[in-house]
């Protein structure tokens, strides 16, 4: 159900099942491991995640699990967060295209993911008080960072959803456009991105991700920032990136990055 094209330096990695809102299965989710795997072995310099049909992703597929045999620890720690983990380390930007359903994994899956555009009928919150279980794969992290605890209960206890409107103006993801122009909205931002300096993108993202998660503050990201740009000063996308500004041309990167 994980289909993987690949062109002009660009992974479009999409859920296919759109019978079942793109629900996840354990074996889905170690095909979209793969399907990240092949695409950083192809080199891509951007990917784009997206799910068919009416939803991007209505979490864990629960169609035939028994509660009563259920492992959910087994599902979500040692088959779903390693490929979140995986999805947030890809060695190039990547996107999610976010239509209707994005819910459970499907909501970790956007989290993982660098940038996150959603349509307007976009659904997003926790269904899980109907399911007597609680919210999973990084849902709390990103409520209570971005919308406060109050906030975050309130959509957990009465698993009322947002839309994706109103989930950009709470600042959980980047923007909200009419459902119909998401796609092609996304994949111009994709081809924008799949043609710049991948390793000034990477520092950038490696060192959002040292403010979020080691919650440094300004002036040690301010050093953050000092080492990282005289890394960048003896790279070939560095170089041309001034000479492209010098003499009034796009600059041609070539996606280099940084040796770690």
């Amino acid at each position: 159900m994980i289909n993987l094209d690949i062109a002009d330096n660009i992974a479009e990695v999409t859920l296919n099942a759109p019978e079942k809102m793109n629900a996840l299965d354990e074996n889905a989710v170690t095909e979209l491991g793969q399907a990240y795997t092949d695409a950083a072995e192809a080199g891509v310099r951007a990917l784009l995640l997206r799910g068919e049909g009416r939803g991007f992703c209505a979490g864990r597929d629960i169609s035939n699990v028994d509660p009563a045999n259920d492992d959910a620890y087994n599902y979500l720690n040692n088959i779903v967060t390693p490929v979140l983990r995986q999805m947030a380390e890809f060695p190039a930007p990547t996107f999610a295209a976010v239509q209707g359903a994005c819910l459970g994994v499907g909501l970790g899956l956007a989290i993982a993911t660098d940038v996150v555009y959603v349509a307007n009928n976009a659904k997003i919150g926790s269904p899980f008080a109907n399911l007597g279980a609680t919210l999973d794969s990084g849902g709390h992290a990103l409520f209570t960072e971005r919308l406060g605890a109050h906030r975050t209960l309130d959509l957990i206890y009465t698993a009322e959803l947002m839309s994706g409107q109103d989930a950009v103006q709470q600042g959980l993801f980047s923007r909200s456009v009419d459902d119909e122009e998401l796609l092609e909205f996304t994949r111009k931002r994709v081809t924008k991105a799949a043609q710049g300096a991948t390793g000034a993108f990477m520092a950038s993202r490696d060192l959002v991700a040292a403010i979020r998660d080691q919650r440094i503050g300004l002036w040690e990201s301010v050093q953050q920032e000092n080492l990282v740009q005289g890394q960048l000063c003896s790279t070939a996308d560095y170089a041309e990136g001034f000479a492209a500004f010098q003499e009034k041309r796009k600059p041609e990167f070539s996606g280099e990055l940084l040796d770690n």
